[in-house]
C-alpha cells in the first residue's frame, strides 16, 4: 500500500498539491510552508525553482487515501542534517571523553540535546511513540523497577569510614570498579549516538552539585532533562567539571562472573572517583535514586546538612513550610500537592541552615489508577516533554490506559516540576519548616489518624519508618506485612539511619517544629474488615495542622504506643480520632495493638543501642 502511494505521490500533477479537502488545520501551515512570501508563484517559478512545489517535499491527500508528509516539509534545515554535524565539544570538554577513554572519531555525542531532538531520536531509533496528549511513552525493558540487591557501594579510604555498611549498602572493590566502568565506556562506543546531560541536584547554589549523565537512550537523556535542574545556556557555557557522573550503559550486562557481582545487573557508586556506573538495567529511576544516594552522603558528611526523602510545600499567606515524609502509598504525593498552598517539590529534599531546597528539577510521580478527578495536577502535566514510563496505551487512539497493570503496578510519568501550576520556581525557601507530617498506611487499623509527637517520639517514628504492604500490592501478599524502612528512605541511606534522625532531632529542637504521626490506612476494623480513612477527613486533619488550630486542640494518651491523640476536632468524627472506639470488637483491637507493638521493638532492636534512651523508651511499651 505504501509502495502504490509513493508511486501515486511520485507521478502526480502539480495539481494535486491542493489542501480544501484535507480536514486538518495543519494544512493551512503546510500551504504556507510551500508558497512564496515575498514574490507571485509564477515569479518563483522562473527565478527560484527551490520555491516550487515537490512531490518529495510535501503532503498529498487523495479521497480515501493516507496523508504523505516527508519530515522536511516545515523546515528547508532537514532534521538529520543536525544529526550528521560533528560534536560541538571544544577545549576541556573534548579533553575529559578523549581521556575518559570515548572513541570521539566513532561516536557522536549530543550534549543537551534539545526535548525535540530527543523525542525523534526515541522514535526512530527506541520504539517510543507519542501519546495522545503529546507526552513520550517509552519502555525500560525487562527491569521495570529499581533492582536493590543489585547496588553496590566501593570500599575505599575517603568514604568507607562513614558509610553504613550492610544489606543497604553492599562493598565493591575498586577493581571490579574499574572493570564495570570500562565495561560501560566500551559498550557506549558502539553505539552510534552518545547522550550526554549536563544540569544540577540542589536548588540552593551553596549547596548543589553538578551531574553529568552520559548515555546511550534519547529516553534516558531526557528523563535526566526532567529530573535534573536545567541549566541557562550561560550556566552550561560555563559548566566546567562535574562533581558526579553517571555512566550508563544499562542496555548491557554486567560480566556475572567479575568478583562480587550477584547477577548481570550492577548498579554501583564510587564516592572516591564520584562516579556510577549502570549495567543491566534500563530502569530510568536508577539514575534518580543514584543521584539522591549521593546527595544523602554528601550533604551530611561535606556540608553538615539534613538531606530528607521528603515531600514539601509552603502556605501562599503565611509563607509556613511543611515537610511529608513517608513511603509508597501512603499519599506524600496527593497531600503535599494543595491549591492553597506552592509545592517545593515531591521526593527528595534538603533541610539547610537557612531553609528548605529541593534536590531535583523535576517529579516522577506513580501512574497507576491516574485520573483528572482525584488528581488533576500530574494528569495534566502529562504533555509534550513528560515521559510516560511502562504505560499502556491505545494503539489506535494513543491515549494511555492508567488502569492497565499488563506491563508493571510501577508505571510512571517524569515531568519538569515547572508542569505543574502551584509549583514554587526556584524550589527554595529561605524559611524554617513550621511542621513535619510523618504518614503511615496503617493496615492493621489500630493507628489513631492523627498524633502529635514528641522530640524522642518523632526520632523514634523517623527511624522506624513503619507502613504496611496491603494485599493486591504485590504478588503473593495475602494479609498486611509490616514494612519499616528506617528514615522513610532505607534503600537510599547511605550513612547509619542514627545520624540523620539525630541531626532531625536538633533542627526540630532549635526551630521548635511541630511534629504529626499521620495514619491513612484502616479504621474500624483491619484490612478486609474495617475501611480506609477517607481522604477528606485526612486533608482536613493536615489543614488544621496549617491553621495551627489542631495544636491548639485538647488531647488524651493512647494507651499502648502513649501516643497524643485530640481528643475532638471539627469536621472529623469522634470515634475516628479514636480508634478504639471505632472498633465494634474490642478485644480484637486490643490483640491488634499488641500485634503491632511487637512487630515495631523487634524491628527497632537494630537501632537501639546507638540512640538515647529516652528515644528507646518513647516507642510502644508492650
Amino acid at each position: 500500500m505504501w509502495l502504490l502511494q509513493a508511486r501515486a505521490i511520485k507521478s502526480a500533477p502539480s495539481p494535486a498539491f491542493r489542501f480544501s479537502t484535507f480536514p486538518h488545520p495543519l494544512h493551512r501551515l503546510l500551504r504556507r510552508a510551500i508558497r512564496p512570501s515575498r514574490c507571485s508563484s509564477s515569479a518563483a517559478s522562473k527565478t527560484s525553482p527551490s520555491l516550487q512545489p515537490n512531490p518529495t517535499a510535501t503532503m498529498v491527500y487523495t479521497q480515501g487515501g493516507t496523508p504523505y508528509v516527508t519530515p522536511h516539509i516545515l523546515h528547508k534545515h532537514y532534521a538529520q542534517a543536525y544529526d550528521a554535524e560533528p560534536s560541538n565539544l571544544i577545549g576541556r570538554d573534548l579533553e575529559y571523553f578523549s581521556q575518559a577513554g570515548f572513541d570521539m572519531e566513532r561516536i557522536q555525542i549530543k550534549r543537551n540535546a534539545p526535548v525535540a531532538q530527543l523525542y525523534e531520536d526515541a522514535i526512530r531509533n527506541e520504539g517510543a511513540v507519542i501519546s495522545a496528549s503529546g507526552a513520550l511513552i517509552n519502555f525500560s525493558g525487562k527491569k521495570t523497577g529499581r533492582s536493590p540487591k543489585d547496588k553496590r557501594i566501593v570500599y575505599e579510604e575517603t568514604s568507607k569510614d562513614e558509610i553504613w555498611w550492610g544489606s543497604v549498602n553492599i562493598k565493591m572493590d575498586e577493581h571490579t570498579f574499574e572493570i564495570n566502568r570500562e565495561r560501560a565506556i566500551d559498550f557506549l562506543n558502539t553505539r552510534d549516538n552518545v547522550y550526554v546531560f549536563d544540569g544540577y541536584a540542589g536548588w540552593d547554589p551553596k549547596y548543589r552539585i553538578k551531574v553529568r549523565v552520559i548515555c546511550a537512550r534519547a529516553y534516558h537523556a531526557l528523563f535526566m532533562h526532567n529530573m535534573l535542574i536545567r541549566p541557562s545556556d550561560e550556566e552550561l557555557a560555563n559548566f566546567g567539571e562535574p562533581d558526579f557522573i553517571i555512566y550508563n550503559a544499562g542496555q548491557f550486562p554486567a560480566n556475572r562472573f567479575t568478583k562480587g557481582m550477584s547477577s548481570a545487573t550492577s548498579v554501583e557508586i564510587n564516592f572516591k572517583r564520584m562516579e556510577m556506573v549502570i549495567l543491566g538495567t534500563e530502569y530510568a529511576g536508577e539514575m534518580k535514586k543514584g543521584v539522591f544516594s549521593v546527595m544523602h552522603y554528601l550533604q551530611p558528611v561535606k556540608f553538615g546538612q539534613l538531606s530528607l526523602h521528603s515531600s514539601a510545600n509552603v502556605g501562599m499567606e503565611k509563607g509556613d513550610v511543611t515537610l511529608f515524609f513517608g513511603l509508597s502509598g501512603t499519599g506524600k504525593t496527593t497531600l503535599s500537592a494543595d491549591p492553597r498552598r506552592q509545592l517545593i517539590g515531591d521526593d527528595e529534599h534538603v533541610w539547610s541552615d537557612t531553609g528548605v531546597f529541593n534536590i531535583e528539577g523535576g517529579c516522577y510521580a506513580k501512574c497507576i489508577n491516574l485520573s483528572a478527578e482525584k488528581e488533576p495536577e500530574i494528569y495534566n502535566a502529562v504533555r509534550f516533554g513528560s515521559i510516560l514510563e511502562n504505560v499502556v496505551y491505545n494503539p489506535i487512539t494513543r491515549v494511555p490506559d492508567y488502569d492497565d497493570i499488563g506491563i508493571t503496578e510501577n508505571t510512571r510519568c517524569a515531568y519538569p516540576i515547572e508542569y505543574i501550576p502551584n509549583a514554587k520556581i526556584p524550589c527554595v525557601v529561605d524559611r524554617q519548616p513550621s511542621n513535619i507530617i510523618m504518614l503511615t498506611c496503617d493496615a492493621f487499623g489500630v493507628l489513631p489518624p492523627v498524633s502529635k509527637l514528641t522530640p524522642e517520639q518523632a526520632s523514634y517514628h523517623f527511624l522506624a519508618g513503619y507502613t504496611s504492604k496491603t494485599p493486591g500490592t504485590e504478588d503473593g501478599v495475602l494479609e498486611p506485612i509490616p514494612t519499616f524502612s528506617t528514615c522513610y528512605s532505607a534503600p537510599f541511606i547511605v550513612l547509619h539511619p542514627g545520624r540523620y534522625a539525630e541531626m532531625l532531632a536538633e533542627r526540630m529542637a532549635k526551630h521548635n517544629v511541630d511534629c504529626w504521626l499521620i495514619n491513612t490506612g484502616w479504621t474500624a476494623g483491619k484490612y478486609g474488615t474495617g475501611k480506609r480513612c477517607p481522604l477528606k477527613y485526612t486533608r482536613r486533619i493536615v489543614d488544621a495542622v496549617h491553621s495551627g488550630e489542631l495544636a491548639k486542640a485538647e488531647f488524651e494518651t493512647f494507651g499502648t504506643f502513649g501516643l497524643q491523640i485530640p481528643i475532638a476536632l471539627e469536621g472529623v468524627p469522634r470515634e475516628l480520632l479514636n480508634p478504639r472506639s471505632a472498633w465494634p470488637d474490642k478485644e480484637a483491637f486490643e490483640r491488634e495493638v499488641r500485634k503491632l507493638a511487637g512487630m515495631f521493638k523487634k524491628a527497632f532492636a537494630l537501632y537501639e543501642e546507638d540512640v538515647d534512651e529516652k528515644v528507646r523508651l518513647a516507642g510502644p511499651q508492650v
